[in-house]
């Protein structure tokens, strides 16, 4: 391993208590939190985008971060560095898990043929690591956004050449991916939308989009991928429309092209936000749909409209969105995949750990207060309460097809009675979860 971070110590649990800024104070990955141990309950994953090959470049500046795996000339030699340095980060931080765009881990070739050489020869050498760490793939994916090629988009690309050029791509990712026994293949549609419908033929790329995830269903079962496929809805930016809204967008995508038994959805906070919802909102409806996945958890600024992708520093926020995961059932195959970069301020090797040691302390910390939340129950009783004339004759024949308009009509008219409204006790319901928050 290099000399990167040898004057950092891998990171321990030291309790509540604790005042050392590198050390757990929640995270204690083998105590036991509703039936799993907090390590296996909340699968945290480390992005490989964000945290090794962001240089700390944004639109209006050059880079500001000087880290040694990004200095090599050879760009086959860069992307070894950059394992090197990313699986002494996963073992020293004491993460199970990493996620990858496919030109994340191997550099793009001057031709298809050599772009698949370099992501082969990378796949051993990640291969390798695993092994010897015992650190896992959470999700591979194909990144269909960068290029030049796809500014038009991947999927719904109006060239057909491009079309193809991504769905090789997308093969190669999903071997890879395999190989590496990821537990899950993502797609997430950077610049699959579109700036006006003045060129867009929006019918024919919606139609492109849904043949290629058909593709992709396909393909993984005849080279037997047993991982979840997963979307990431995301509203805007780059595109100013993008097919893949929200969580409810892409269930009707799915069910408009019969795969909502196949594919499920990774859902992130910043892309919530920036659809108008809120975290929560997408993780309850994706289990509603029954097609939730995996998370990436980061956060948005507020007075900022963009993608910022910042590490989650809100108890309050990460709870909620612990809680409903926690009532859903939990993740099967995906995880927690920490879809964040440090500040472009934020120049030092230390600054990547000070980031993720925070976001998984207070994720852990979340999940503790879901927990109190949970076992309570009083929350769940509101709810429940609440919807209890559903349970009832009337809410059963409204629900089984027994009734319709006219029953329901003579049902009200036989009993010829106003219906008096139920407070919805939202102020007494925030206070109870900010006790839970402070106990």
């Amino acid at each position: 391993m290099p000399s990167y971070f040898s004057e950092i110590k891998p990171i321990g649990y030291q309790g509540p208590q604790g005042k050392d800024a590198l050390a757990y104070r929640y995270y204690d990955k083998d105590r036991m939190v509703l039936g799993k141990r907090m390590e296996d309950q909340l699968r945290f994953c480390v992005a490989w985008w964000h945290s090794f090959c962001n240089v700390g470049k944004d639109i209006f500046g050059d880079g500001t971060f000087e880290r040694s795996w990004n200095k090599a000339s050879d760009p086959m030699e860069m992307a070894k560095l950059r394992a090197e340095s990313a699986f002494d980060f996963f073992t020293k931080l004491g993460v199970k898990y990493y996620a990858f765009h496919d030109r994340d881990i191997a550099p793009e070739g001057e031709t298809p043929k050599a772009s698949l050489e370099n992501l082969r020869a990378m796949v051993d050498v990640l291969g390798k690591y695993q092994a010897s760490t015992g650190v896992k793939l959470l999700w591979g994916t194909a990144n269909l956004f960068g290029n030049k090629r796809y500014m038009s988009g991947g999927g719904s690309n109006p060239d057909p050449e491009v079309f193809a050029f991504g769905a090789a791509q997308i093969k190669a990712a999903m071997d890879a991916t395999k190989a590496l026994n990821g537990e899950n293949y993502v797609l997430w549609g950077g610049r699959e939308g579109y700036e006006t419908l003045l060129n867009t033929n929006l019918k024919q790329e919606v139609e492109q989009l849904g043949r290629l995830l058909t593709m992709v269903v396909e393909y993984k079962h005849k080279i037997g991928f047993k991982g979840a496929i997963l979307v990431e809805p995301k509203p805007c930016e780059p595109s100013k429309h993008q097919y893949d809204f929200d969580v409810a967008t892409l269930y009707g995508f799915l069910r408009r092209f019969g795969l909502e038994k196949e594919v499920k959805a990774n859902i992130e906070s910043n892309h919530a936000t920036l659809a108008g919802h809120t975290f929560e909102h997408e993780i309850a409806t994706a289990f509603a749909y029954d097609i939730f996945g995996s998370i990436d958890m980061n956060r948005g600024d507020p007075l900022l409209g963009w993608d910022t992708d910042q590490f989650p520093n809100s108890l309050l926020d990460t709870t909620l969105a612990m809680y409903t995961i926690m009532k859903g059932g939990g993740f099967t195959t995906g995880g927690l995949n920490f879809d964040a970069k440090v500040r472009r301020q934020s120049t030092d090797p230390v600054d990547l750990f000070h980031a993720h040691v925070g976001a998984i302390d207070l994720t852990a910390h979340a999940l503790l207060v879901a927990e109190k939340m949970i076992q309570d129950g009083a929350l769940e009783k509101i709810v429940k309460d609440r919807y209890q004339g559903w349970s009832g004759a009337l809410g059963q024949d409204i629900l089984g097809g027994k009734a319709n308009l006219e029953t329901l009509s003579k049902h009200v008219l036989d009993k010829n009675q106003d219906v008096r409204p139920v407070s919805g006790r939202q102020e007494y319901i925030e206070n109870l979860l900010n006790r839970f928050l402070v106990d």
